[in-house]
């Protein structure tokens, strides 16, 4: 009896050793990286807890404005301090002398120390003081840059944010070899140009340590940095510090709760300012109850009256403007007696100035008995419709996207396009017409060319650290058809009448110190706040007009009717473009 509970007995030990081999092998073989359902890296966290490092920089790539400068970091030097320290007799007294603070405030800090700080909020040096402290070359205490992102950065639905996320990124990098807590582009640029970002290693210095937090091979500070003296790369976006500045500030003082403001360089077809709102909110980003990340400036909205500059285009080609025809702008697109307005018999220029929705549901009408993809075709002609962000092959990268966009949109189904009263209603903006606010505004930048149409950039080169140049986002024009020279100039005239007009939707802005062309635009949502209708409303021009320079959008989206438009919106960013450019003069 004994010898069969011994053999029992000997085969529950063996079967325990065995399943503890088992476990042995899987923590330090087999799920060393991968370590339970959470994904846990055992090696990481085994160099975590015997080591105390400051991170100086996290190694991802940074995105600079046009002229250099950084958008979402700033590199401080400071001091750094190591808690074991307080283990030790150091020369306290002349650091406290060095930064001016006072020696009790210095020793008090790094008592209540349990890992390496930044001292102050921080303080940041000078360069005489970095000096000095390095000199001195007392263990624990170091005088250096470290790289702090911004909490509150210009642009940031553009930009776009960062996050940890190790199962993203093992499916978007199956075959790097990247560490469990490498950040990753969640939205925005910082999405699109992820893999240049992607960290090449940190730059930190690490303290070995025992387990009561003393010094495991002595006090000696490690700084570690990447190998690569190249890495990592910067993002020039196309951005201006000023401008981006300006335009934010004027967006929340208009009390833009939500909707936007694109500005584009009509030179190089490039973005100067973004914004949209409402903000991001940092402590829940993707809840879209409370802002969201979603940049409007790049989703489809219902455009209103601005589409009347398409079926305009149109109708120049297929000479339905004829001076002496007459419209009756008193009646609805029906045919029905208008209640709200009563403009009486207009001409196509007045009707224009004026936007008078029966003038262009007429038309519309017309062109669709003409070829029902006319209206389709001017939208592309203008860039209205498809991506307009900046595509093309380069790197290993094959139809790279600096942006990630809505492609907008005339008609949803062939049907629509010969039923008259949803052509009627496509020729005021309404029904299925969608687009996004950058590629209204790129329409604007499109007519003031001459019809040239280009895709647009917000970000002109990839550089490496040093600043020299990895590659270059070169302009390019969208492919396909374009409007002529001709109808480009009557649009042209076309637009500044609505302005200079005295009957004119955009006559508030006459008076600028820059010429401006433009179109406004009510676009009815369907949806209520209430019992009170709400409305995207628009406008969207270039000035000046004589020599045009910039292609401005402002939009104020799901507003009620009693709230202002977007005009007085536009007149206030371009009086301070103005004071820009001649400032700089």
């Amino acid at each position: 009896m004994w010898k069969k509970r011994a053999i029992i007995w000997l085969c529950l030990c063996l079967a325990g050793l065995m399943v503890l081999l088992a476990r042995l092998t899987q923590l330090q073989i087999v799920a060393t990286e991968h370590f339970t359902k959470r994904e846990i890296n055992l090696l990481e966290a085994s160099v975590s807890q015997r080591s105390q490092e400051m991170i100086l920089d996290t190694g991802r790539g940074n995105f600079l404005y046009k002229d250099g400068t950084p958008i979402t970091h700033q590199s401080k030097p400071v001091l750094i301090l190591f808690p074991f320290l307080k283990k030790m007799d150091w020369d306290s007294k002349r650091i406290s002398e060095i930064i001016g603070v006072s020696e009790y405030a210095l020793k008090y800090a790094v008592e209540k120390a349990k890992k390496p700080f930044a001292y102050g909020e921080p303080i940041e040096l000078t360069e005489p003081q970095m000096e000095k402290i390095n000199g001195l070359q007392i263990p624990g205490v170091f005088a250096v840059e470290k790289k702090y992102h911004l909490v509150q950065n210009p642009a940031e639905h553009l930009i776009g944010i960062t996050g940890e996320n190790e199962t993203l990124l093992r499916n978007r990098y199956p075959d790097k070899e990247l560490s469990s807590q490498t950040m990753v582009g969640l939205t925005g640029m910082e999405k699109s140009f992820d893999e240049f970002l992607l960290p090449d290693g940190k730059s930190k210095l690490v303290y070995h340590v025992d387990a009561t937090g003393g010094p495991l091979f002595g006090i000696n500070v490690k700084y570690v940095e990447p190998a690569n003296p190249f890495y990592p790369v910067n993002i020039k976006t196309t951005l201006d510090p000023n401008l981006q500045t300006v335009v934010e500030q004027l967006v929340d003082q208009h009390g833009i709760e939500r909707g936007g403001a694109v500005l584009i360089d009509i030179e190089t077809n490039s973005v100067l300012a973004m914004v949209s709102r409402p903000a991001i909110n940092k402590d829940d980003p993707f809840n879209k109850e409370n802002g969201g990340t979603e940049n409007l400036m790049l989703k489809e909205q219902i455009i209103g009256s601005v589409f009347k500059t398409v079926v305009t285009a149109a109708a120049i080609d297929y000479e339905l403007t004829n001076p002496s025809r007459q419209f009756d702008c008193s009646k609805t697109i029906t045919g029905e007696p208008d209640p709200l307005f009563q403009y009486g018999m207009l001409d196509f220029l007045t009707s224009f100035a004026r936007s008078c929705n029966n003038t262009f549901a007429t038309i519309a009408k017309e062109l669709k008995e003409i070829d029902p993809n006319i209206l389709g075709n001017y939208a592309e002609k203008l860039s209205l419709t498809g991506s307009v962000g900046w595509i093309g092959d380069i790197y290993h990268f094959e139809d790279f996207k600096q942006l990630q966009e809505d492609k907008g949109r005339i008609f949803l189904s062939e049907d629509a396009k010969k039923d008259n009263n949803f052509v009627a209603l496509t020729g005021i903006g309404q029904h299925e017409v969608r687009a996004t606010p950058l590629a209204v505004a790129n329409m604007m930048a499109t007519i003031a060319r001459g019809g040239t149409k280009e895709m647009v950039r917000v970000a002109s080169k990839v550089e490496y650290k040093n600043s020299t140049s990895l590659l270059d986002f070169k302009e390019q024009e969208i492919e396909g058809d374009t409007l002529s020279p001709y109808t480009a100039m009557k649009l042209q005239k076309l637009l500044r009448e609505v302005v200079v007009n005295k009957n004119g939707t955009g006559r508030s802005l006459q008076d600028l110190p820059y010429e401006v062309a433009g179109k406004s635009g009510t676009g009815e949502t369907g949806r209520t706040l209430g019992d009170k209708p709400l409305y995207n409303k628009w406008f969207a021009g270039y000035f000046p007009f004589d020599k045009p320079k910039y292609a401005l959008v402002t939009v104020r989206l799901g507003a009620t009717g009693n709230t202002s438009s977007a005009s007085p919106l536009f007149a206030d960013i371009v009086k301070e473009i103005y004071n820009h450019d001649h400032s700089q003069n």
